[in-house]
């Protein structure tokens, strides 16, 4: 089958957006119940510790069982209605029990997932490193999204996938060990650096811990050299997008906007485009590349 995919890239193009329509749907099960299940993990802690009381903690589903159901009704969504993309058209929107109405999110998810992995496969080709990014896709897929949601990026998802980029810079998969163990300090540190320097002169919080870990994580995969263009590309777009919210949907300055998807978007980019990035620039510089 391996050499089917490698000798066809239409098949293995193919083969790469179904599975990335079925880990998108996936994904929305870990955006939605991951949330939750770390803030039972915390608050059963709290107690443990003495620190709070109340009524005994409800556990909220976890991430593989039980099956996904209406948020409304409690209906058990079936496997004929948990096809992705496709399901969410044929029931236009609604849930088959009760009516009420599913969210857009869902199928934009699986869409943006797929499109983003075919996008990986083209780039990188079948290859290895194609194998790795594809898992390094799907997870900042749902940091971000969950980022977006709570404001919080996961030490599940970011701490493992930081250790992944070393772990796979061991064999010079992206760059060598030396310039991933230097990125995964550096890009950690600088941001701690950043963030600590801001509240001591303002009184307030910039950014959260996880944007440390998430940056430190792109330099474990790519190494030292590319963390500039990530904060490069994640502070411009962060700016643009911030200034847009407040002008076009007159969005509260006060109201802070999560840094991590503009994080997890740049290092996405400089994944797949980096080097051509930086080549394009040190030639217009006069640069040697």
């Amino acid at each position: 089958m391996t050499e089917l995919l490698a000798a066809s890239p239409a098949l293995y193009l193919t083969a790469v957006g179904v599975l990335g329509l079925l880990l998108g749907s996936f994904l929305n099960v870990v955006i939605l119940r991951l949330p939750a299940l770390l803030d039972y993990t915390w608050k059963s802690q709290c107690r443990e510790l003495g620190e709070t009381t109340g009524a005994p903690l409800e556990a909220p589903p976890g991430i593989v069982r039980p099956r996904s159901h209406c948020t409304k009704c409690g209906h058990e969504i079936t496997a004929l209605e948990n096809i992705p993309v496709l399901s969410f058209l044929w029931l236009r929107g609604r849930c088959s029990a009760c009516g009420s109405r599913i969210s857009w999110r869902y199928p934009l998810v699986e869409l943006l997932t797929a499109a983003a992995s075919v996008t990986v496969a083209w780039k990188l080709g079948f290859t290895v490193q194609a194998a790795a990014a594809l898992g390094l896709t799907w997870a900042l897929i749902a940091a971000a999204v969950i980022d977006l949601d709570h404001q919080i990026l996961p030490d599940n998802i970011t701490l493992p996938v930081l250790w992944a980029g070393l772990l796979l810079n061991v064999f010079d998969t992206y760059t060598d060990l030396a310039s991933a163990v230097l990125g995964a300090a550096a890009g950690y540190l600088s941001l701690w650096l950043v963030y600590h320097g801001f509240r001591l002169l303002t009184g307030k919080e910039g950014m959260g811990f996880g944007d440390f870990k998430l940056f430190g994580l792109f330099g474990a995969w790519l190494g030292w050299q590319f963390l500039p263009l990530i904060i490069l590309l994640a502070s411009v777009s962060g700016a643009i997008l911030g200034v847009l919210a407040m002008l076009v949907l007159r969005r509260d300055r006060s109201v802070p906007i999560p840094f991590g998807p503009f994080l997890a978007l740049a290092g996405w980019i400089a994944l797949l485009w980096g080097e051509e990035i930086i080549g394009g620039y040190l030639r217009m510089a006069g640069l040697p590349g």
